[in-house]
């Protein structure tokens, strides 16, 4: 179909609204109509009868309830893999309770018909609510696995007044919610841009460690003359992380607009002066008010990040070719950077030892929340169906009363409601692995977004006060919490959070609600072992008197006859006895979630070392010395949920869970006093390497029994853990990060709960 110009886009979007806003007929009568000319507006074929059944009103549908029976349903207008549309026609205004509750009613049908969908048909990434003439509500759920639908793009901006259909913009969306749903998913969109700034961020620093000469290398032409010394990696790191957050704080005008890039394409042939302006930019950050560097106030940001300007290697010299990449990464448009997988691909891209591993595979999003989703987030979701519940039954109540009575009603429903919202923000989630902390900022973008629903309910509700600021009671990074061994990934991780944090504020709020300082010392991620704690190491000796030492687990040579790379014997690290050894303290958490190494039993010496596995087994008694390294975590967790302490856990662990070395951990964690065994559960659920099937899981009550299904994936890192690859498993223990470790073979997901 042809493109029509603007002018007469712009005439006909007009004339449909000037046709619906005042229609007064019924929901059965005009809402086939309303369909058939927004299709007609957005220049998209419209629904007709097939014998599949894709696209058409009135599709008709099975609902299978827990008693073993059916219904029989109809979808009011269903496209395969788009959308279900739930159509209303309300008489209540569309500024009272009445409306509210009836879009609330729709939308609870929409999803429900999403759910009765036949299998093979899939679940459709969006559920649009119709108030015929009046409002399109729009929900999405990208990971098509079975999730809550949640308002898109932010539950700020989902609801589309008809008077919105004038804009290209809102025409433009709902059109590609037609044509091509996948194009709004925010993690595609996100993640070309995020490998792209990963991939520039690493040739940089490479070229930095190595003196420079790694920059901008051209085959068949001498390299250029510099004096530029190499740089250690933490340096390295650190300088670019001050790099890419002043990218991101200019993109979304947290700093002036272009004022990063603007130093860089000015002072790009003068890299010394390049060097003192960045110097003096990141100290007036860190304390705000007017900046030299760019003739400019800026906001005070804080934090960690722009502190220490007076060390040396805060602000590096680069050569005129490095500060080259600088200006491409500085390009990239930093709004859409996906925190979900740019830790993960920063952290490889700053750590020469996984730097090879920048264009592997990644944990990707939707894997991400399958574990979040419910281990986390469809509890709160279902007190939050009751608190709303509760709160419509008072408002209804309301309506029935006049003047004070109603009016303590109303204050009573909103109670409910604010109970709820100071129960989501008092909750707190741990990641006791977190590496980057792709766990934890996905965790937080769905609190952040039930936040929003709740805070449009007490608006329908007649909340007075202005949305909940950033000072006031909020979902906050405080209330996630995670420990990482590596120095580079957790400081990496809180960078993630907090342009995550930022991204999500800005884009529902705009950039003028954030209060200074823009960025907070929280604290949250701590920089330590998370399974064993002690007070002082010493270096172990034998009855010789000798230094016991071992293979670093990492550094390799090629065999002399095979050509294949072995373990180098000559690179030795000492071997450490552990003084005061006992069992690493966790901080309290409502939820526990992560993604913890995996080490095979028999490979834990070889890479971690006999005094660590020693320590590490006295301080653990009640783990068995035939489990993995994994069931430490596992142990940990499932202990909290059984004390009490933790609502539910979810941890992602490899195929072995099933084995009866390890199986013995979850067995004493699943029986239970059988006063308490109607209230333990757990659930294993296969994701394994490359399986993109929804996930599959078994329940245990009184079986006490664990299921856990295979995922169909490569056992590729299992079995090289098993044949003693030692690289793969001090790599998977050194970093301490999720970096390859989602997706370590036929991995699975335990999550157990009260």
């Amino acid at each position: 179909m042809t493109s029509a110009s603007p002018d007469t886009t712009t005439a006909a979007a007009n004339a449909f609204i000037q046709r619906w806003q005042h229609n007064t007929a019924s929901e059965l009568a005009t809402a086939q109509s309303f369909v058939m000319d927004l299709c007609e507006l957005l220049g998209v074929t419209k629904p007709h009868p097939t014998p599949e059944q894709d696209y058409m009103f009135e599709r008709p549908v099975t609902f299978a309830h827990g008693d073993g029976s059916t219904s029989a349903g109809r979808i009011d207008c269903y496209r395969r893999g788009h959308f279900v549309l739930e159509a209303k026609k309300l008489k209540a205004g569309s500024h009272t309770k009445g409306f509210d509750d009836g879009l609330l009613r729709a939308r609870s049908q929409g999803e429900a018909y999403a759910r009765a969908l036949p299998a093979a048909d899939g679940r459709p990434p969006f559920v649009l609510v119709v108030d015929v003439g009046t409002v399109i509500e729009v929900y999405a759920e990208f990971s098509k696995t079975g999730g809550t639908y949640t308002p898109y793009p932010d539950p700020r901006s989902h609801r589309i007044a008809l008077a919105d259909l004038a804009r290209p913009e809102v025409q433009d969306r709902l059109r590609r919610i037609w044509t091509d749903p996948d194009s709004l998913n925010p993690a595609r969109i996100s993640a070309q841009v995020t490998r792209d700034v990963a991939a520039l961020l690493a040739q940089l620093a490479k070229s930095l460690e190595s003196g420079g000469s790694g920059a901008n290398f051209k085959p068949n032409q001498a390299p250029a003359l510099t004096s530029q010394s190499p740089v250690a990696p933490e340096t390295v790191a650190a300088y670019l992380t001050r790099c890419l957050f002043s990218m991101f704080a200019e993109d979304v005008e947290l700093l002036p607009k272009g004022a990063f890039l603007g130093l860089l394409q000015t002072h790009r042939d003068d890299p010394a002066t390049l060097q003192q302006m960045l110097r003096i930019l990141w100290a007036d950050m860190d304390r705000g008010g007017f900046s030299a560097a760019l003739a400019k106030p800026v906001l005070h940001f804080n934090g960690k990040l722009f502190k220490g300007a007076a060390e040396d290697g805060y602000s590096l010299l680069l050569t005129p070719e490095q500060v080259d990449l600088l200006i491409a990464a500085a390009k990239c448009n930093w709004r859409e950077v996906e925190p979900a997988i740019f830790g993960t691909l920063l952290e490889r891209a700053l750590d020469p030892t996984e730097r090879h591993a920048l264009g592997a595979h990644y944990t990707p999003r939707a894997y991400v929340e399958r574990l979040v989703l419910p281990t986390v987030i469809e509890p709160l979701r279902a007190d939050w169906a009751n608190a709303q519940a509760a709160a419509l039954v008072l408002a209804h109540e309301a309506a029935a009363l006049q003047g004070k009575a109603a009016e303590a009603k109303l204050a009573e429903a909103r109670a409910e409601v604010k109970k709820f919202h100071h129960q989501l923000c008092t909750t707190r989630v741990l990641d006791p692995a977190c590496g980057s902390a792709n766990f934890l900022y996905v965790t937080l973008e769905h609190l952040k977004r039930l936040e929003g629903e709740v805070v449009n309910q007490l608006e329908a509700l007649g909340h007075t006060q202005d949305q909940l600021g950033f000072e006031g009671e909020t979902v906050t990074l405080q209330q996630l919490r995670g420990i990482e061994l590596n120095e580079r990934a957790a400081a990496l991780a809180e960078l993630v959070l907090w342009i995550g944090y930022l991204q999500w504020h800005i884009r529902t709020r705009g950039n003028a609600a954030v209060a200074e300082p823009v960025v907070h010392n929280y604290g949250n991620i701590e920089c330590r072992d998370a399974v064993l704690a002690w007070d002082a190491q010493e270096l172990a000796y034998d009855d010789a008197g000798q230094l016991l030492s071992r293979w670093d687990g990492r550094t390799y040579k090629t065999h002399p006859v095979t050509g294949e790379q072995v373990p180098d014997e000559a690179a030795q690290v000492p071997q450490w006895r552990y003084v005061g050894a006992r069992q690493a303290q966790w901080p309290q958490a409502d939820f526990i979630v992560g993604n913890p190494p995996f080490i095979g039993a028999a490979s834990m010496r070889a890479a971690l070392g006999d005094g660590y596995v020693q320590a590490l087994r006295g301080a653990w008694p009640e783990v068995p010395e035939s489990a993995d390294f994994v069931m430490f975590w596992w142990h940990h967790a499932a202990a909290q949920v059984a004390a009490g302490h933790t609502r539910r856990m979810g941890l992602i662990t490899t195929n072995s869970l099933r084995q009866t070395f390890n199986r013995r951990v979850v067995e004493a964690r699943l029986s239970p006093p059988p006063h308490e065994s109607d209230n333990f559960c757990g659930t294993a659920v296969a994701s394994g390497h490359g399986d993109s099937r929804p996930p599959v899981g078994g329940r245990c009550r009184k079986r006490r029994r664990a299921h856990c299904h295979d995922g169909g994936g490569t056992r590729s890192r299992p079995r090289a853990i098993a044949d003693g690859d030692r690289r793969a498993a001090r790599r998977a223990w050194g970093s301490g990060s999720n970096t390859g470790r989602a997706h370590r073979g036929d991995s699975c997901r335990f999550e157990c709960g009260r």
